[in-house]
């Protein structure tokens, strides 16, 4: 009976033990908000760069690459126009590739206000999960160097974190990942 009472007592105190690893002490968590918000700026830096007209294929392509790291598989960007009521959403590589294309000599596009709206939420999964909101102001122009569209957008980025380990030196090293997930539109005006 001894025995089966420290077996539990040593098994609780593990499973206690991994869960306080698990959880984000305030110092943790503000660490994983400014690397939230720092890929977040990553990405404003790489809309801009892909969809500027003055920048080479294999540049722009490469940059897509680095782009598509940030988010988790299968993630969607919306888009959206003051043209139509729809909002269209194409999945990260389609979006950026389609930005490419746009048919403008001049493109620029100005993320701003980043901020986070909602705190980061434990899921039962054991990844946390929050809403970073920024707004996008995107002017397209002609070749005479004339405004033909521009729009302001704000956008909701759902971010993920979660607990990855990786072996170096033969050690296992746990770690909190931060990857970017869908991009919602929640309304676009002029």
């Amino acid at each position: 009976m001894k025995h089966i009472i420290i077996i539990i007592i040593a098994a609780l105190a593990l499973t206690t033990s991994v869960k306080a690893q698990d959880e984000l002490s305030p110092e943790r968590k503000q660490a994983i908000d400014s690397l939230a918000l720092e890929k977040v700026r990553d990405l404003s830096k790489y809309v801009s760069i892909i969809g500027n007209k003055n920048t080479p294929w294999s540049e722009a392509n490469r940059v897509i690459d680095r782009a598509e790291e940030l988010f988790m598989a299968g993630a969607e960007i919306g888009v959206s126009s003051l043209a139509r009521t729809d909002i269209f959403y194409y999945k990260v590589r389609t979006y950026f590739e389609r930005l490419m294309r746009l048919n403008y000599d001049r493109v620029e596009i100005e993320w701003y206000k980043i901020e986070y709206v909602s705190d980061l939420q434990r899921q039962p999964d054991g990844t946390y999960v929050g809403v970073i909101t920024i707004f996008q102001r995107f002017s397209g122009y002609d070749q005479e160097g004339g405004l033909v569209y521009q729009d302001t957008t704000k956008k909701d980025i759902t971010v993920y974190v979660k607990r990855k380990e990786t072996q170096i030196g033969g050690r296992m090293i746990g770690f909190w990942d931060v990857l970017l997930g869908d991009i919602r539109v929640k309304e676009t005006s002029s």
